[in-house]
């Protein structure tokens, strides 16, 4: 998304640069530029007499608006990733009984995990929704979500097809006619990728880490059970997505390895927020928000004793993973 001020002091040559097709926006309005690359869009608009504004209704200021509005879509629809998304701010709003939440303001810095834990239907999917609209003080929890400090625009945060957040659900089923390979090239080609056959391959390779049992470029994406599917899901958003935020909605029960999957999207320097009921999740997080009443009630960090008792967790976790595995191939469980 371009910036706030960009339009303020960028000059026109400057803009061109870096959003190359605004010569389209400015042809298409029939804006002559020829000898004013050198002054801000403003200054360009401010030198037109009044009488030349009369006389072609120009709007400055509508005018504006417009161009900001055309850079963003044009944004959006080429995949661009020209922000760096360096933190996320939840700012407090209200529980579902009109009490002010108890916090002020929480930062979130890229290659941050935060687990989101409460009782079912406490709020917890309600906050990955604020989230994921940038809410702004209108929804019901009132909250403000702000990225890099800043409000985001409105024609970001309602567009159908905003790629600043990316979320995973529980339930992922594909239905189109396509093999992994297929679906991969057709990502990769709709974010002018050059590498194509390399990521695909990253892909591919990231995703059967975490399966628990692998397949290929040639399967059948509808033939993908559901724990392939949410691999191939978060290697894709990981590897290929240009959303810097991912939201993941329990991911406990998706057959899948939780802790190899929450390690790709950090090191691809991904936010990540996870709404969760699952102690070994909740504890590989930096911190984790509790949820009460539909607000947050506390924000806890994850301290070294709490690291301690997830180590012991994991091994629980191993062997469960270990009887489980034993019981698919048929083989008799035993005692250790």
């Amino acid at each position: 998304m371009i910036r706030k001020n960009e339009l303020d002091v960028l000059t026109i040559k400057e803009l061109e640069k870096k959003y190359p097709f605004i010569l389209s926006f400015f042809e298409n309005n029939k804006l002559d530029i020829t000898g004013y690359e050198d002054c801000t869009f403003e200054d360009y608009l401010n030198h037109f007499t009044p009488e030349y504004v009369e006389e072609w209704a120009i709007d400055i200021e509508k005018m504006k608006i417009d161009l900001k509005v055309y850079i963003n879509q044009m944004i959006e629809f080429l995949g661009l990733k020209n922000d760096k998304v360096d933190s996320l701010t939840i700012i407090a709003g209200k529980d579902k009984y009109g009490n002010k939440e108890n916090f002020e303001k929480l930062i979130i810095y890229k290659s941050q995990i935060i687990s989101i834990v409460g009782p079912t239907g406490s709020g917890k999917s309600r906050l990955l929704a604020d989230i994921e609209w940038a809410a702004n003080k209108d929804t019901p929890t009132e909250r403000t979500i702000l990225v890099n400090e800043e409000i985001q625009d409105k024609s970001l945060r309602f567009s159908i097809s905003n790629r600043l957040v990316a979320q995973l659900s529980q339930n992922m089923n594909f239905v189109m006619d396509l093999t992994v390979k297929e679906f991969l090239q057709l990502h990769a080609e709709s974010r002018m990728i050059d590498n194509e056959e390399e990521i695909v391959k990253k892909i591919i390779d990231a995703a059967n880490e975490l399966a628990g049992e692998k397949f290929n470029l040639d399967t059948p994406i509808t033939g993908l059970s559901g724990g392939q599917s949410r691999a191939l899901m978060i290697a894709d958003t990981a590897i290929l997505s240009t959303s810097p935020i991912v939201l993941i909605d329990e991911i406990e029960n998706a057959g899948i390895d939780r802790k190899r999957a929450l390690n790709l999207l950090v090191n691809e320097e991904k936010i990540v927020l996870m709404a969760t009921h699952d102690p070994n999740l909740a504890l590989m997080a930096d911190k984790r928000i509790v949820i009460q009443n539909g607000g947050i009630y506390k924000i806890i960090e994850t301290d070294q004793e709490e690291k301690e008792i997830l180590k012991e967790l994991e091994k629980m976790d191993q062997l469960i993973q270990s009887f489980r595995s034993q019981l698919r191939k048929g083989e008799k469980l035993k005692n250790f």
